[in-house]
């Protein structure tokens, strides 16, 4: 039988299941998917959850889960001028752009208008595949 993982608990000692997911699959409240381990499970989550690295599920069986961000394709951001770092965050926040903010880089799905235009400012992009946290919404909620 497929569990089925329906509401977030605080962390436990060791899960039954961890389940790597990127940041798009995160974000789906209804789902099968495939455990690390190759088993199957199921999430039922309240429409429009947002899983992050390192939230526990439990289902009604009293199983747990431990989500991790599955490290993925991204364009890392920098630049020794903050100025010009929270100017880019500004653009593409303009775009709707899904992105990571930190007070050193930001992070976003790799996307070559977007590259340009971030190189045009003069910012350094580098290509990386490593996990992947973009911002929730003003309210709470994913882009």
């Amino acid at each position: 039988m497929t569990p089925t993982f329906i509401r977030r608990t605080s962390a436990h000692s060791s899960p039954d299941y961890i389940l790597s997911l990127t940041a798009e699959e995160r974000s789906r409240s209804r789902f099968l998917f495939q455990a690390d381990d190759g088993r199957e499970i199921y999430l039922n989550l309240p429409r429009g959850t947002t899983l992050r690295d390192g939230d526990w599920l439990e289902s009604d069986e009293g199983e747990f889960l431990k989500i991790q961000a599955k490290p993925e394709p991204v364009l890392t951001v920098t630049t020794s001028a903050l100025l010009d770092l929270l100017q880019a965050a500004y653009h593409l926040g303009n775009r709707h752009v899904p992105l990571e903010i930190t007070d050193t880089y930001l992070r976003l799905l790799p996307d070559s208008v977007l590259q340009d235009l971030l190189e045009h400012r003069g910012l350094e992009i580098k290509s990386e595949t490593v996990p992947f946290q973009p911002e929730s919404g003003a309210y709470g909620h994913a882009h």
